[in-house]
């Protein structure tokens, strides 16, 4: 049997289950189509039945020693390096991902369940003085209860335990709802890992679903005191919109349209691998990707020309070939949709310095310069394998067009003096922002998140702390308090 097969069901109170939907979610490979697997989808009631286990079986979880805890996530980072054959030739046959990519999420995915062990101990309380005679100040670290986490297509076995595990590890319960295009990747998969390290039933739920089938019910139910949302800022606004209504915390991780910025004094060779990488790791669907190359226009032509060259290169085709460095998009909506902003881009007055082509999700890499100040395509997030090149002159230049976006979650900056860079590094608003190397990095401590239309909120190390658990105050008067009557 394969993965696929055994895993196309709900996972609900610890039992594998069809769902009760009138349809079915198909989960094809976007490279050639084939179907892997087909889900019944859960519903609105499914989805209640999800929360109320995980709110009857989070407040023994909490109460068990945080050691105990921790034992579970040792557990599932041993199943992970087990099974690694195995998930990575999912990654491969489910989003389309190269082996470079799976490779990459596979390594963050371990490393972020490393950082779940630790973290299962870190919350700690406080004792604060009180200018009431006889009276302490106790601050409790609290789980928050239950935490509802959507994850999205890209990196959805990384993003889906980047919130599922911290939640965990401090003591909540969780039900998680995958992206319909990658339902065993970014659920089914992730409740078969937890299972097998021995997390108690309840604690951990996935359903498997689409809004056209629930609505609002993930969100406003109301059981679950956090959302964590990672996914478009469109759709982002809506669940912070719900989400306010009803009274929860939202955790919004949301789009980007990160820029890599050379300056005249860059490693032009450095800079140049950096922003390749950038643009175009997983076919370009990563939320940091470097969207607009800014050039100095001192090394524009130089820049241009070896970026061009080392684009040309990179192979397009099988992700399950090795050497491939570029698969396909992960739905033929996405591949049309980049092919027709490439075109119109054209079309408007750009230059294209490499012009793809596309066969069904494949799409080849564009590279595209001499595009209008006003245009568009420079203020939004291109989901795909397009580079937009943009030249300008002095610091103060760049900064401005760096910050023309609605958007704020990564960017880079390249020059030979660090200080330098990190002085314009420190004007452009974004959430986080790399000296001398790629747009596209996440670490397990570092505080993780954006600006404006990126999101709002902050996932990874003491981050995480604040994002899932609550804080509780309990006084203790040890003397006598006077009342006034």
């Amino acid at each position: 049997m394969s993965l696929f097969t055994e895993l196309a069901y709900q996972y609900i109170d610890g039992e594998w289950r069809p769902g009760s939907g009138s349809w079915d979610i198909i989960d094809f490979n976007p490279y050639d189509g084939e179907k892997l697997a087909s889900i019944t989808v859960a519903t609105a009631a499914e989805v209640d039945l999800a929360y109320r286990a995980a709110e009857r079986a989070q407040p023994a979880w909490a109460e068990t020693n945080p050691y105990a805890r921790r034992a579970v996530f040792e557990n599932a980072l041993r199943v992970i390096e087990d099974r690694e054959q195995e998930i990575t030739e999912a990654i491969i046959a489910e989003l389309g991902g190269t082996h470079i990519k799976a490779g990459f999420e596979l390594h963050l995915a371990k490393e972020f369940l490393r950082e779940a062990i630790q973290l299962a101990l870190r919350p700690e309380g406080r004792i604060l003085p009180s200018p009431v005679d006889g009276k302490e100040n106790r601050v409790y670290r609290l789980p928050v209860g239950v935490v509802g986490v959507i994850s999205p297509f890209n990196f959805p076995f990384l993003l889906s335990i980047k919130s599922v595990a911290p939640s965990l590890a401090l003591g909540n319960g969780v039900v998680l709802k995958p992206h319909q295009n990658t339902p065993i990747c970014g659920g089914a998969l992730v409740g078969k890992v937890f299972e097998e390290a021995g997390l108690p039933p309840g604690l951990l739920n996935v359903v498997i679903t689409d809004i056209a089938e629930i609505g609002d019910a993930l969100i406003s139910h109301p059981v679950p005191k956090a959302i964590s949302f990672t996914g478009s800022d469109k759709v982002g606004q809506h669940v912070a919109t719900v989400c306010a209504a009803n009274f929860k915390r939202a955790i919004l991780e949301l789009g980007g349209n990160s820029a890599l910025i050379v300056l005249d004094d860059a490693d032009v060779d450095y800079a140049v691998d950096a922003a390749v990488f950038s643009r175009f790791v997983h076919q370009g669907q990563v939320c940091m990707a470097a969207n607009r190359v800014l050039v100095d226009r001192s090394v524009e032509r130089e820049f241009t020309e070896k970026f061009v060259a080392k684009v040309r290169t990179l192979k397009v085709g099988d992700p399950a070939d090795p050497t491939t460095h570029i698969g396909p998009l992960i739905n033929s909506r996405q591949a049309d949709a980049v092919t027709t902003l490439v075109e119109q881009t054209i079309a408007a007055g750009a230059t294209a310095l490499l012009h793809g082509g596309s066969d069904g999700n494949l799409v080849e890499p564009s590279v595209l310069t001499g595009i209008a100040t006003d245009s568009p395509v420079l203020g939004q997030e291109i989901f795909g394998p397009v580079a937009l090149i943009v030249p300008f002159d002095g610091e103060e230049e760049a900064i401005r067009i760096a910050n023309d976006t609605p958007y704020g979650l990564s960017g880079a900056v390249h020059t030979a003096d660090i200080e330098r860079g990190v002085r314009i590094a420190r004007r452009i608003n974004t959430g986080m922002i790399h000296i001398n190397d790629s747009t596209v990095h996440d670490e397990p401590i570092v505080p993780f998140g954006g600006e404006k239309h990126s999101g709002s909120g902050r996932l990874n190390g003491e981050s995480m702390i604040e994002a899932f658990t609550t804080q509780k105050w309990i006084s203790v008067q040890h003397g006598r308090s006077h009342f006034p009557f």
